[in-house]
C-alpha cells in the first residue's frame, strides 16, 4: 500500500481489509472469536475484510483495540520511523458514515498517541453507544460545534474550545450543528501501541 506522495485529493480509501485479515491470522483469531472480542458481527468484520463496507470510526477504533493496536495502524506504512513529517497534501484519509478522518502522523517508532483531523457533517458522529479505552482523550475544535457527551455530562464545543479527559470514562461525540465541523483529536494510550485497550462499545 503506497499513500506517500498521493495529492490529498487523489487519495482514495485506504484497503483496511488485507491489512485486518493479516493482522487477525497473526493474532490467530477466527472471525467468530474476533467477534467475541469486539462485540461486532462476524458478517460485519468478514465484509471489511472483504472490502464490501467502510467502518465506521468507532468500528475501526474496536477492532483495533481488539486486536491491539491503534487506528492509524490501518492506515500506516510498516517502517517506523524516529521522525515522521506529514505535507498537508498527503495526509492519509478515510471517509465513512459522513465522517472524514485524516492521519496526522503515524509510523513513529514507539508512537503511543494518535493524531487525527476528524471532519464531520451535521448529525455524524462515533456511534450511539459510549466508547472507553485507556489513556487519555484530547479534542480542540477547529470550526463549527461538537457535542461531547462524557460519562454524565455534555460538553458543547464551538471553534477554539477544547476538551481533555480520562478515557476510561464513558464517552461519544456528534455533530451537534447544521454545518460541517472539523476537529483536532488526539488519542493517548498509557502503554504502547501493542498494548491492548478496553473495548469499544459500539460499532
Amino acid at each position: 500500500m503506497t499513500w506517500r506522495g498521493s495529492p490529498m485529493g487523489e487519495i482514495s480509501l485506504p484497503d483496511i481489509g488485507p491489512r485486518l485479515r493479516a493482522l487477525r491470522r497473526r493474532r490467530e483469531l477466527s472471525l467468530r472469536a474476533l467477534a467475541a472480542l469486539c462485540g461486532l458481527s462476524v458478517n460485519t468484520i468478514s465484509l471489511v475484510e472483504r472490502g464490501k463496507t467502510s467502518p465506521s470510526v468507532a468500528t475501526l477504533h474496536r477492532l483495533a483495540t481488539a486486536l491491539g493496536v491503534s487506528m492509524t495502524f490501518f492506515f500506516e506504512e510498516e517502517e517506523q520511523r524516529d521522525v515522521v513529517f506529514v505535507k498537508a497534501d498527503r495526509r492519509v484519509r478515510t471517509r465513512s458514515d459522513n465522517v472524514i478522518i485524516e492521519n496526522l502522523g503515524s509510523g513513529l517508532r514507539g508512537q503511543t498517541m494518535e493524531p487525527l483531523l476528524v471532519t464531520l457533517q451535521p448529525g455524524a458522529g462515533s456511534g450511539d453507544e459510549p466508547i472507553v479505552h485507556l489513556g487519555h482523550e484530547f479534542v480542540f475544535c477547529l470550526e463549527g460545534e461538537i457535542e461531547y457527551e462524557v460519562k454524565d455530562d455534555k460538553y458543547l464545543l464551538d471553534a477554539g474550545d477544547s476538551l481533555i479527559f480520562e478515557a476510561h470514562l464513558p464517552h461519544r461525540w456528534r455533530n451537534a450543528g447544521g454545518s460541517s465541523s472539523t476537529i483536532l483529536l488526539i488519542l493517548q494510550t498509557q502503554e504502547g501501541r501493542e498494548e491492548s485497550v478496553e473495548q469499544h462499545l459500539q460499532p
